[in-house]
């Protein structure tokens, strides 16, 4: 009986680790919480990505109007999955400013050509400090911030059409951007 015992403890821890592994499988990872959230964007000026025709942006660029800022890399592949989003969103008249985290600026450039640019202005974090600064845990990431330059929501990974409906307008809407 006490050999029957042991041989049942594998199974059980087993049989433990599924059940945790299956009620944690539909968890929705957009749910990351930022230490941002309600506070001023940091404090950052970053400079354009080299050879392209867009400006940089700093802290400042963010003032004065509702923006969502998103973090995308060229070598990101869900950042290609929701580039069609953005650059419908881009259409809509909302203002896009991108962060170009650890990227080769002939890889960004690349990037933008083959896909299309919804951005009106992208910074090159090439060393990804501004990106840690935002609280970024990966790419693809995106920030609606208000037009006093506060962080008012996070997005974490890539913007499907059901987060764009249920979660990015609705906080660019409370923001005051629509």
């Amino acid at each position: 009986m006490r050999r029957l015992s042991f041989a049942l403890v594998p199974i059980i821890v087993l049989v433990g680790l599924v059940w945790l592994f299956a009620a944690t499988i539909d968890r929705d990872t957009n749910l990351v919480p930022s230490v941002m959230l309600d506070k001023p964007a940091p404090d950052f000026a970053l400079a354009p990505i080299e050879g392209l025709d867009i400006p940089g942006f700093d802290t400042a660029s963010l003032k004065g109007q509702v923006t969502l800022v998103n973090v995308f890399a060229s070598w990101c592949i869900p950042c290609r999955d929701e580039h069609p989003i953005l650059m419908e969103l881009a259409k809509t008249g909302v203002p896009i400013y991108g962060i170009n985290q650890k990227d080769a600026p002939e890889n960004a450039r690349v990037f933008l050509a083959d896909l299309g640019n919804p951005y009106e202005r992208i910074g090159a974090d090439t060393n990804g400090r501004v990106s840690i600064d935002w609280g970024v845990y990966g790419v693809p990431e995106s920030f609606v911030v208000n037009a006093l330059g506060v962080i008012t929501y996070k997005h974490t990974g890539p913007i499907t059409e059901q987060s764009l409906r249920d979660g990015v307008l609705p906080a660019l809407a409370a923001a005051g951007g629509g």
